[in-house]
Formats: structure tokens, C-alpha cells, sequence
């Protein structure tokens, strides 16, 4: 089992564990680990809709179309009730990480950065160099209150309380609310460290320009909503799926493709731009 496998495996089983060991009297073990699950699945999905669909291929990469009531909403719902992202300063990352990628100015992670020092800045990340966040919709009312310190802090406030007072119990809404951010953070040190790091995963794109790996397990693609594909997307960061094969697994793209049918997303043009050297028969979307 790869290292980044088993770590997610781990923080799963140790998350579980946590629920049924500090189950409130009230709830039983059973009921508590029931409910620690479904906190956990609808948070992590919403803030995987909220990262990687809203921000990073409906701001970031331009490559589809939200309503702005929807786009909105979403970063709302995930900032107030779920884990805590500055949308502004994470479009303004993303770019950055792929304008630098793996070399100075890239925000998350440079090539002589190894686990430790990544996993820092996954909290504390490099400096910005420059503003590349400029976008209308940034500069709206719902981004600019999200964005603001403030509200980052009373917000998470708000969470653990109104966490507490559901469940009742304030350790055991402590053990969720920490459990789900340790998930998190692996996720982002899939995203900028094993996905960024040559003896992980593999290279379907020799470019010279970064040191972007696919990583083309279930654990990580699901969890990550498919950015561990990341020598796909840094190859062709505009296109709107990030698996360039038809079998390979994309639970991103099943998600957008989801949003279409509900008439919420839909490609611009640079988004369906399939490049010729990307093996897709169809972009199916």
C-alpha cells in the first residue's frame, strides 16, 4: 500500500474510532458513529464542490459557467458551516501555483521542500508575489465578507457552537470538527506533496516545467475530487475534466456532470478544448 494510501486509510479508521470511543451517553456508540459519518461525507462534499468545482474550475480556470446565485451560495454555505477557505487568496494560490509550479513564487510548494515543510505550508503557505485575483465576482459583496478575517474566525466559532448544541455534547462535536480537518489536510498534502513529488504516482506528460504526478487510486481521486491527477490538469489546466483517458477515474468530473444535469454548470469554450494529444475519444460532458 502506497504511504498516501495508507495515511488516508488511517485518519478514516482513527476519525471512526474517535466517534464510537467519545460517543455522548445520550447517543450510544452506534448512533454517534452514524452521525459523525453523515457530518463527515456532507462536509467533505461540500467543500470538494466548493474548491474543486466553484473556485477552482468555475473562477481559477475559467473552464465553467455557475450561476452566480449558485457560486455564491456555496461559498457561503461551506465558509459558514463546513471548513473554512478564503476564496480569494485560494484563486489567487491557484494561479500563482501554476505560473511557478514547484519553483519560486509558487505558493505551496518548491522542488527542495520535502513532507514536513510541505505539510506546514499547506497552514502557512508561502507569500503571495503578486495579485492575480482580480475577477468581477471576487470583488462582490458575498466574497469580500467571506474573505475577511473576522468573519474566518467568528465563523468557525459559530460552527463549533452550533455543532455542539445539535449533538449535545461539546467533545464529542470537537472530535468531528477536528477529525474532518485532519482529513482535509491530507487532502491538500496529496494535492501539493505526493502529487508533487517524483517517486509518487506517474507521469503521462513529460514536462519539463513542473513535477506534477498523477495519482490514479480510488482513495485519493475521490477524496481529492480528482486533483491528485495532477500531471493531467498541469498539462492542460484549462480543460474542465482532469482524467485524460475514457477509463480512467474522475469522481470530479462525475460531479460537474451531475451540476450539468441539474442545469447548474455548463463548459465554456476553453473548458471543452480537448488538446489532440489527450487520449479522450469524447469529452462525454
Amino acid at each position: 500500500m502506497k504511504s498516501y494510501n495508507f495515511w488516508g486509510a488511517f485518519i478514516l479508521g482513527a476519525y471512526a474510532l474517535a466517534c464510537v470511543l467519545f460517543a455522548p451517553a445520550h447517543l450510544g456508540p452506534w448512533k454517534a458513529l452514524l452521525v459523525g459519518e453523515v457530518y463527515f461525507v456532507t462536509f467533505w462534499f461540500l467543500c470538494g464542490l466548493y474548491l474543486a468545482d466553484v473556485l477552482h474550475l468555475g473562477i481559477a480556470h475559467r473552464s465553467l459557467d455557475f450561476p452566480d446565485w449558485f457560486t455564491k451560495l456555496v461559498v457561503a454555505a461551506n465558509n459558514l458551516l463546513g471548513i473554512y477557505v478564503d476564496p480569494i487568496a485560494w484563486v489567487n494560490r491557484h494561479r500563482l501555483h501554476h505560473k511557478f509550479s514547484d519553483h519560486p513564487g509558487d505558493p505551496n510548494k518548491l522542488v527542495t521542500d520535502g513532507f514536513w515543510r510541505t505539510l506546514v505550508l499547506c497552514v502557512l503557505p508561502y507569500r503571495a508575489i503578486d495579485d492575480v485575483a482580480t475577477d468581477d465576482i471576487l470583488k462582490t459583496a458575498t466574497f469580500r465578507l467571506t474573505a475577511h478575517p473576522v468573519f474566518a474566525v467568528l465563523s468557525q466559532v459559530l460552527n463549533v457552537a452550533a455543532l455542539t448544541w445539535l449533538v449535545g455534547d461539546l467533545r464529542f462535536a470537537l472530535v468531528m470538527w477536528v477529525g474532518l480537518r485532519v482529513f482535509s489536510l491530507w487532502v491538500n498534502m496529496i494535492q501539493n506533496y505526493w502529487a508533487h513529488t517524483p517517486s509518487y504516482g506517474f507521469r503521462r506528460y513529460d514536462d519539463e516545467r513542473d513535477q506534477a504526478m498523477n495519482l490514479g487510486e480510488w482513495l485519493p481521486v475521490t477524496a481529492t475530487f480528482s486533483a491528485c491527477l495532477q500531471n493531467n490538469h498541469h498539462h492542460s489546466p484549462s480543460l474542465l475534466r482532469l482524467s485524460h483517458r475514457d477509463d480512467e477515474y474522475d469522481f470530479g468530473f462525475a460531479t460537474i456532470k451531475v451540476l450539468k444535469r441539474l442545469g447548474l454548470a455548463k463548459a465554456t469554450s476553453s473548458g471543452r478544448a480537448v488538446p489532440k494529444e489527450v487520449g479522450l475519444t469524447a469529452l462525454d460532458f
